[in-house]
């Protein structure tokens, strides 16, 4: 029990992340529609349908239009004549005709059969009901006919002629004709009687199985509208008597490979990322959220599904991670709601375009106003993939209509959104986006002018180092406003006890002259400590907190063990007492800021400015870090750090003025 215990505990961080994992996939599975019917496409009136026929598997009755019943409840007075419809064995007509044919025979009965379908009606109908509605009641169906579309003496026998040439077998039959529609007085009587609107009926026709409901290409109009309404009405009746096991296991399972994608993406490609529950719990709730707000208007109205600000989600990413993440988080998200819309490939060809040119847009989150032109190309970009994908598909009536335009408009409205959003994550998850960077960037802040003002020395060392570490993260790759700040920041220990470092001692007296080795090594130390505590009273995020941590790691103060071990030759040292606390750099950033930190303050310290002095003195104090394992937790490598090496020598001699010697 002890041991099962125990490997818990140690991978309770890989535990952690598939019950993230596996709350994610159950609630998208919640989510994601369970009928067929919501994936029928229902363009509006006037767009054109661009899907394959689509043929009617069963038998269904298309309902009148709110339009239509609201004129029969405003016409309600009129009457409505309703006329029951019998079934009549017509077999017996052709008993007792003149010898016929079995080719006649097949003739006459194929036209018995379409004329008692359609119905037969031979009597008059009463004077009330001439300009009446014509109802069919057959097997409690109530279907509108056209009377005009009845058979009667007339029109059967000029049917009958036109299969059968031989005129007594036509009238022969036509004697015999019996009537299959008759008018029923008592349900029209109660039915004109009846003064509520609820007793309009709701159908007026019916497709049957087999029948094309919609051709390919073909316009949308009022009438097509409202019969794709009713199919899917049905489909939804069907499928509700049916077992949905199998849905479910299918979203189980497109769920787990779209989410699994983007949890295997993170553990292979984006380690960091993937080490930290917070940034793996904030990626996978933007799904869940995102998800979540699609179901939510594809119940209101399908058609706004588009207005979902999904280009929100490359910015919320991008803010915090990087521009591939964004995308890859993007990509699934739009895989999983494409599953809400019917037209899956114009959802997922629009939103992939316009959220792509959306993390073009916020490619450098420098500055907030970048936010409102993000806004605007969005909404630029949603309309030239709309436009394309209709002008591709040869329905301009889409493009015509302006009404189409209203949910890209939202959707790119939303972007400005954003702005709370970033603060609220921040807050939530303990996160710093590069607007909150630039902020404690600025030099104006409280806490840098109170280190300007105080410690100017140590003010100009920052500003140095900052430069130094900007240009090396450009270079090699990172963060280079992240690194640019915690430089700034990463010496405010020293506030405390500021005459005990060189930079800002004035005169030739050093107050360490008064002091042990120890004690001075722990001044020194102490800086970092002080750094820590001046920054959490600060309120100053962690991000920044750990290059204060960090820019020493554990290495030593050297001046003050040199010292130690000179007045006391022979003795065993104790050399962690003049080592500082650590930890030791842990990303590419805090790295080159302990090795920016370590070769400028050195540089202070040359009796010569020239070049073969610097590039000693960098190879030198960088090499000793290397030494001291102090780069071994970073993500970084020999190459990254011989580039660090050129841009620090390049770097300082500018600073100092130093001219290269040319060969004589």
């Amino acid at each position: 029990m002890n041991s099962l215990f125990t490997k818990i505990r140690d991978k309770h961080a890989l535990w952690y992340k598939g019950i993230i994992f596996a709350v994610c996939v159950l609630f998208c599975v919640y989510l994601l529609p369970k009928h067929s019917s919501t994936q029928i496409p229902q363009p509006p009136v006037g767009d054109a349908w661009l899907n394959a026929d689509l043929v009617s598997p069963f038998d269904f009755l298309i309902k009148k239009s709110n339009n239509e019943l609201l004129l029969e409840k405003q016409t309600s007075k009129k009457h409505i004549a309703y006329f029951k419809k019998t079934n009549i064995s017509f077999n017996t007509l052709l008993s007792g005709l003149p010898k016929i044919t079995d080719e006649e025979e097949a003739k006459l009965t194929f036209c018995l059969d379409s004329i008692y379908k359609t119905g037969v009606y031979f009597s008059s109908i009463p004077a009330s009901y001439q300009d009446s509605i014509m109802y069919i009641v057959d097997n409690n169906e109530v279907t509108l006919v056209p009377k005009q579309k009845l058979f009667d003496y007339e029109k059967s026998k000029k049917l009958f002629s036109l299969y059968v040439q031989n005129e007594s077998i036509v009238n022969a039959v036509i004697s015999k004709l019996q009537p299959n529609i008759a008018f029923d007085d008592i349900l029209s009587d109660e039915m004109a009687n009846s003064s509520g609107p609820d007793n309009a009926y709701i159908y007026k026709s019916k497709i049957e199985k087999g029948e094309v409901v919609i051709h390919k290409n073909e316009i949308v109009t009022e009438e097509l509208h409202n019969i794709l309404a009713s199919y899917s009405y049905e489909l939804a009746e069907q499928e509700a008597k049916t077992s949905q096991l199998g849905i479910i296991a299918g979203q189980f399972l497109v769920c787990i490979l779209v989410l699994g994608i983007m949890m295997l993406f993170l553990a292979f490609f984006r380690k960091p990322i993937f080490s930290q529950n917070s940034q793996v719990t904030f990626i996978f709730l933007i799904i869940i959220l995102m998800v979540l707000v699609t179901s939510i208007v594809v119940r209101y109205n399908i058609h706004y599904i588009y207005a979902v600000p999904f280009c929100l989600v490359p910015i919320l990413i991008r803010v915090f991670f990087d521009s591939r993440t964004s995308l890859f988080n993007f990509l699934n998200i739009i895989l999983l709601c494409a599953f809400f819309t019917p037209d899956k490939f114009e959802f997922v060809f629009v939103q992939l375009i316009a959220g792509i040119g959306t993390i073009f847009s916020v490619a450098d989150m420098g500055q907030r106003s970048k936010l409102f032109v993000s806004a605007l190309l969005t909404f630029v970009f949603y309309v030239l993939s709309f436009v394309a994908y209709h002008l591709v598909n040869n329905t301009s009536q889409a493009i015509s209509d302006v009404q189409n335009y209203i949910p890209f408009l939202i959707s790119s409205v939303c972007v400005l959104f954003s702005f709370p959003l970033i603060y609220l994550f921040e807050k939530l998850f303990g996160f710093i986006s590069d607007f909150t960077l630039l902020e404690l960037c600025d030099l104006n802040s409280p806490l840098l002018r109170q280190l300007s003002q105080k410690i100017p020395g140590t003010f100009q060392h920052s500003l140095q180092v900052a430069n130094l570490a900007e240009e090396a993260c450009y270079k090699i790759g990172g963060n280079p406003l992240l690194v640019r700040t915690g430089a700034m920041y990463h010496d405010i220990g020293k506030m405390s006890n500021p005459r005990f470092f060189t930079e800002n001692q004035v005169g030739e007296v050093s107050p360490h002259e008064d002091l042990s080795s120890e004690e001075s090594a722990q001044i020194i130390i102490d800086h970092v400590i002080k750094g820590v505590e001046i920054a959490k009273e600060n309120k100053l995020p962690e991000t920044v907190i750990d290059f204060i941590r960090t820019h020493h790691g554990t290495t030593t103060t050297r001046y003050f063990l040199h010292n130690y071990k000179k007045e006391h030759e022979g003795e065993i040292i104790n050399e962690d007492l003049f080592r500082y606390p650590g930890p030791i750099p842990f990303s590419k950033e805090t790295a080159i800021l302990m090795m920016a930190d370590g070769v400028e303050a050195s540089s202070r310290s040359l009796k010569k400015y020239d070049a073969v002095a610097i590039d000693e003195l960098v190879d030198k104090i960088i090499n000793h870090q290397i030494n001291e394992n102090q780069f071994m937790n970073a993500d970084i490598t020999f190459r990254d750090i011989n580039q660090i090496k050129k841009i620090f020598k390049k770097r300082l001699m500018n600073i100092y003025h130093v001219r290269i010697e040319y060969p004589r």
